[in-house]
């Protein structure tokens, strides 16, 4: 069973200058739960604080009711996997070798390389498109092939939680629907419990399970999208006046932003 990922209290900041302020957060084991909010809200310091890269200055983070911070860092890194906004990668390594080391944290004196990671790290860039990027170092490839190879390397390390912060970025809509897509089927036949920042308020609500809304720091709604993707909240959190139909794909909520110049009647 899924260990349970929890903020408890959760202070976050850098050089002593608070971003999040006594947080409580219960991630739902084997759910997706994308994380919203306007820029500067919190949100990539809250995965920061969930993956234990930043230390809280207050409260803690649990997994499977015990202090993150107290386990073994390969212990976490074979249950929690993330793949931060930008990511930093050794210069000359090529596709391969980087989406190998996803294996690394299952490694050890008792455990070697086998043909069982090869399988995994071959299916992850399948999963991905990525095989005929292999030999290619990674600095060669556009942004949007190096996202998909950043994603490749998550889904190799195989954890139980995986932590995603934008990882639609540099992708076109097209690439965005195949990584999210992956991601939710990753989800639903593996029980991977999924945390992601999304920008994109319609395609949160359209993969989202459960949603995260953020302003200056905190929590303002958390529920399903249907609850928190309201024309008040959207409103309060990103100072935009929306209308919110339902998304004729699947019936989700949509966010119809209004604008200054659109929604009004025409004169006659």
């Amino acid at each position: 069973m899924t260990p349970r990922l929890r903020a408890e209290g959760l202070s976050l900041g850098y050089d002593h200058i608070p971003i999040i302020d006594d947080l409580d957060l219960d991630l739902v084991p084997g759910a997706i739960t994308v994380i919203v909010g306007a820029n500067a809200s919190g949100k990539s310091t809250v995965l920061k604080g969930l993956s234990r890269l930043l230390k809280p200055e207050a409260g803690q983070v649990t997994l499977g009711g015990r202090n993150i911070a107290a386990l073994p860092g390969k212990k976490v890194a074979t249950v929690v996997g993330l793949l931060p906004q930008q990511p930093i990668a050794p210069e000359g390594i090529t596709v391969a070798d980087l989406v190998s080391r996803g294996r690394y944290p299952h490694q050890g004196w008792f455990r070697q390389w086998s043909s069982t990671d090869d399988a995994i790290v071959a299916q992850a860039m399948a999963a991905t498109n990525t095989q005929q990027l292999a030999a290619r170092r990674l600095e060669d490839l556009s942004g949007g092939q190096r996202q998909r190879v950043w994603i490749a390397m998550a889904l190799a390390q195989d954890p139980e939680i995986l932590l995603l912060d934008e990882p639609t970025t540099f992708l076109d809509v097209t690439h965005q629907i195949e990584v999210l897509d992956l991601l939710l089927e990753r989800n639903r036949e593996h029980g991977t419990t999924v945390v992601m920042v999304l920008h994109d308020l319609n395609l949160a609500a359209r993969y989202a399970d459960h949603l995260v809304v953020m302003r200056a720091g905190r929590i303002v709604a958390n529920g399903t999208p249907t609850e928190t993707l309201t024309a008040e909240i959207v409103r309060h959190a990103f100072d935009l006046e929306a209308r919110i139909v339902s998304d004729p794909v699947c019936g989700a909520p949509m966010v119809v932003p209004i604008g200054r110049f659109h929604g009004r009647v025409p004169a006659a």
